[in-house]
């Protein structure tokens, strides 16, 4: 189990996590009939005015599942991890594991052998989702681990929102989860995933993306829930051409703490990565964020960039922000940067000496200050989501 004395833990302490209370609750949950309703407002179509296929998980038991006929025609496959196991073998273990094995940490291995839900995401080569796919993951029960598998074979299109979310309980809860996202050559993957999990529940996840020849990966990250989340993200340019951007959104409240650790990796000339990840803290809340840049040795006219903006919104919250570089390559461009601050009362007083409330003047300004990436966000569905969790944390 890993501590504070681990370099990638130090800012990070899950002694408080109670393993025996957990054994307990989820051998209690697994003989527990009943299953609480996901919420309407999750099944709602995020991008464009309907799906092109939906699947929604509770308690890892698959409630719907639905794909296009013509989707299915061409092969494109959209079902539940154990589904995919039985039916889709041969090809799922192509993918599965190979990317975040089971050594990659102790949570990587939970995942591995303790996964009982999940989704399979296949789009055969040369194959263009008009409609986006959308998969649910209701994680309410008291110890859950999951596996996504999101494959676009070269010259494919497509666009896949997943969420993870649960009410907020009394009992301790865990959710454990692996992602492991694959663009090939001359793809375009566009990947939203939205984490909104109770305040009960302590979320690990180790989750990569390798984007080959050409290829096109837009991935954005929204983390609004969660009493504690520690999460491993790195996208990996393998081949020359190779294009990733990471957009991330956090807002913490009362004791959350939320902690990113991104990397990414340029192995092929060539390549280009952006990310921006923004976050506001409110209450005792605390934020982590460790990210790097790294480029292997051969990998000239690497383009990379990343940038960590924090907003404190009280004297209690603290962020940690912690950018880095490592180039082994002497015709590149890396940039990167970080901030921390709060609140300016100047825009405050001229705000409110227009006639602004104070409580309306302090959402307005957080709301200026996520613009940047609202604007990386190209669809209106998931903005208008993200704009209300703002209005929400605010209130």
């Amino acid at each position: 189990m890993p501590s504070i004395t681990d370099d990638a833990w130090r800012r990070t302490d899950i002694r408080g996590l109670r393993w025996p209370e957990l054994k307990a609750s989820r051998s209690h949950s697994a003989s527990a009939n009943g299953l609480s309703a996901v919420p309407a407002r999750l099944l709602r179509p995020l991008v464009g005015g309907e799906h092109g296929g939906q699947l929604v998980i509770n308690r890892g038991k698959v409630v719907e599942r639905n794909l296009a006929a013509s989707l299915r025609r061409k092969g494109v496959i959209f079902t539940d991890f154990l589904t995919a196991t039985r039916q889709h073998s041969a090809l799922l273990r192509k993918y599965l594991g190979k990317s975040v094995p089971a050594s990659q940490g102790k949570f990587a291995a939970m995942a591995a052998c303790l996964a009982d839900q999940g989704v399979f995401v296949y789009v055969p080569r040369g194959v263009k989702v008009e409609l986006p796919l959308h998969s649910v993951i209701w994680a309410d029960a008291p110890a859950q681990f999951s596996r996504l598998v999101v494959v676009a074979e070269a010259d494919s299109a497509l666009t896949f929102v997943h969420e993870l979310a649960s009410q907020t309980q009394r009992q301790h809860a865990v959710h454990v989860g692996t992602v492991e996202v694959y663009a090939g050559r001359n793809a375009n993957l566009q990947f939203i995933e939205l984490q909104s999990l109770g305040q009960n529940v302590w979320h690990f996840a180790h989750e990569r993306s390798r984007v080959q020849r050409d290829g096109k990966l837009d991935w954005i990250f929204s983390a609004i829930g969660s009493r504690l989340t520690k999460n491993f993200c790195e996208i990996d340019l393998v081949e020359k051409g190779a294009w990733g951007r990471m957009s991330g959104f956090y807002f913490a409240e009362g004791d959350q703490h939320l902690d990113h650790d991104t990397q990414q990796n340029h192995h092929a000339e060539h390549t280009t990565s952006d990310l921006l990840f923004k976050g506001a803290l409110r209450d005792r809340s605390r934020s982590v964020w460790q990210g790097m840049i790294y480029v292997a040795p051969g990998a000239q006219k690497t383009d990379g960039y990343q940038a960590n903006r924090n907003l404190v919104l009280s004297k209690q919250a603290r962020a940690d922000s912690i950018p880095g570089l490592e180039i082994l390559a002497d015709d590149v461009r890396c940039t990167h940067g970080a901030t921390i601050g709060q609140l300016e009362m100047e825009h405050m007083f001229y705000l409110m000496s227009r006639g602004m409330p104070e409580a309306e003047a302090r959402r307005v300004l957080v709301d200026g200050f996520f613009d940047p990436v609202m604007e990386r966000i190209p669809f209106e569905g998931v903005r208008e989501r993200l704009k209300r969790v703002i209005a929400q944390k605010m209130g």
